[in-house]
């Protein structure tokens, strides 16, 4: 019987091995130095025939032809004709918390309850995922796992696209809590026919109860050492010292007056506007205020049918000129995260340059998140997380990732569509 068993196993065992991802990265064993590429270092600045080092993780070198680096003992890797970018930072994002959509127990992203502020998306954050590498192929290599359920849906953290799991994964444990503004209006019948708008009778009850919670946190987190731990209020106390932000998801130019007014009102010292679909008509509120903006997908049609059809395009330049720091997102979305760096290019299209753009997937984000000391440009001291593409990265025809390395760890771009590709493409001799 086990003479039988065996040619199963073994056909078994090869479509095992076909479909599993890539191993995590090895840390980085000697130095690594990239040579007469366009280094695009993500704070405006380009330089062509560039030299980019790195050792243990961490940028030694970054400028022009005539650095000097070790050609001795480090692995110099000739990129001349290539462009080379701090790795894209995909923020607003579920990439790791769900697998399939319409498979429920794949989906880690909402909680049961609607007020959730000390349930972390971190430990939920699946670094086996099959759709993790498919993102890695096209630039993007940290996000922001952020909880979607519920009026206070949680707090979100900083992920790297490679680890063996979470605890590895983790670049910035509970960076911010994240709040769905009650909107005015709720909408209704998508599936079932022409879409239903009514008003949102639940509301002021929703208000009231948002109000008593940020006042209980707020008179919590005065106390150095509570007698009795409450872990709500415990998750929400970086709010009020500057070590969390507070992430307050709104769209209509109301709703987002209301959350700033809302926020500062309750002693938080950074709000973040998510969404933000109409933030260029509060741009005044904004800049006040010093709020930061992560914009959802601008790849839609604009919600009203008085705007501009391009309106969506051009929001990022209209944000960034009235001198609001900008950030881009896919507004939750998880596997399609491998369209950002396509926002980006389609922003430097309708209004504001190339580099200015790339900061909005870079360094721009980086800085809303908290994490602009590690990763978002290329410069000495950082880490070593960045890709080589083959041309434009922010142009879907050019974008080619060559090479990534996240933390100096050499990734390997492999991932199940492109095994598919390479499988089917030598079934049909294509």
């Amino acid at each position: 019987m086990k003479y039988l068993l065996l040619p199963v196993l073994l056909a078994a065992t090869h479509l095992l091995s076909f479909a599993q991802n890539p191993a995590p990265a090895k840390p980085q064993a000697r130095p690594v130095v990239l040579v007469g590429g366009t280094a695009h270092l993500g704070t405006g600045q380009v330089i062509p025939n560039a030299v980019v080092a790195f050792d243990q993780g961490l940028l030694t070198a970054v400028g022009d032809a005539s650095t000097p680096y070790d050609k001795t003992n480090a692995e110099v890797i000739d990129v001349t004709g290539k462009h080379v970018y701090p790795g894209l930072i995909a923020p607003n994002s579920t990439l790791g918390l769900q697998e399939i959509g319409a498979v429920r127990s794949t989906l880690d992203a909402a909680e049961v309850g609607g007020v959730n502020p000390h349930v972390r998306t971190m430990i939920a954050y699946n670094t086996d995922s099959d759709v993790i590498p498919t993102v890695r192929s096209y630039g993007v290599l940290l996000t922001q796992a952020v909880p979607t359920n519920g009026v206070v849906a949680g707090c979100s953290s900083v992920m790297e696209l490679d680890g063996w799991n979470w605890e590895d994964a983790a670049h910035k444990r509970d960076d911010g809590i994240h709040v769905n503004w009650p909107p005015f209006f709720t909408t209704s019948g998508f599936f079932e026919g022409p879409p239903t708008i009514k008003k949102n009778e639940a509301r002021e009850e929703t208000l009231s109860e948002l109000d008593r919670l940020f006042n209980d946190a707020q008179a919590y987190a005065q106390l150095p050492r509570p007698a009795v731990t409450n872990l709500k209020l415990e998750a929400m106390r970086g709010l009020f010292d500057g070590t969390k932000n507070l992430y307050l998801r709104a769209s209509f130019g109301k709703e987002i007056i209301e959350a700033v007014g809302f926020a500062k009102a309750h002693g938080v010292k950074k709000p973040v506007l998510v969404g933000g679909g109409q933030a260029h008509l509060v741009t005044e509120v904004l800049k006040e205020n010093n709020v930061p903006v992560i914009l959802g997908e601008t790849h839609r049609l604009p919600a009203r049918p008085e705007d501009d059809v391009d309106l969506p395009y051009k929001q990022p330049a209209l944000l960034h000129q009235a001198g609001i720091l900008v950030g881009l997102s896919y507004e939750g979305e998880y596997w399609r995260v491998r369209n950002l760096p396509f926002l980006a290019g389609t922003a430097a299209a309708y209004g504001v340059s190339k580099e200015e753009a790339l900061a909005m997937v870079t360094a721009n984000t980086a800085k809303i998140l908290g994490i602009d000391k590690t990763v978002g440009t290329l410069e000495k001291g950082k880490h070593a997380t960045l890709v080589v593409s083959g041309g434009d990265l922010l142009d879907m025809r050019t974008n080619q990732v060559e090479y990534a390395f996240i933390r100096g760890k050499k990734l390997v771009l492999d991932d199940k569509q492109k095994q598919l590709y390479r499988k089917y493409k030598d079934k049909y001799g294509l």
